[in-house]
């Protein structure tokens, strides 16, 4: 198994699509990194990735806006194609398995922080709350079998 993990900010807002009744959310992540070459100047490698989510919760799409930095992992895939130019180039992509949110957005909004199953808790944001699924009462506690050790 190949998996890609990404820290990044969104390039633009999601889009949610249904596609024979499933739904994905697709999304641009880019990573910056900076450094400096063999002369000392200091230089910016900024790489993009191109999300698929395919996820019945689709509660976190709200969230996902241009700027946002997030956290996702997944499968990669590579496709090589000759842009207009005419010069050789390729586009990495992710099918998404888990997505996080981090933090704020570049207009210095935050998004709160957590993951699908708990969108987070985005108070003093000035975005609404997320929605929090729960699986079991909240007044009692989880059996010992579901414990992940």
């Amino acid at each position: 198994m190949i998996k890609l993990q990404i820290i990044g900010n969104l390039g633009k807002d999601c889009i949610v699509k249904e596609i024979n009744g499933k739904h994905v959310i697709n999304f641009s992540v880019a990573h910056t990194e900076r450094f400096k070459d063999a002369q000392g100047n200091q230089k910016e490698r900024t790489t993009w990735v191109e999300c698929a989510y395919w996820s019945d919760r689709t509660a976190i799409a709200p969230y996902l806006l241009k700027g946002t930095t997030v956290y996702a992992e997944g499968s990669p895939e590579a496709d090589a194609y000759t842009n207009k130019e005419g010069q050789a180039a390729a586009t990495l992509r992710m099918r998404v398995q888990n997505i996080q949110l981090l933090g704020g957005n570049k207009e210095g909004q935050g998004s709160g922080s957590g993951n699908v199953s708990n969108a987070g808790n985005a108070t003093n944001t000035g975005m609404p709350a997320a929605p929090v699924v729960r699986t079991e009462p909240a007044n009692e506690p989880a059996p010992v079998d579901d414990l992940p050790f």
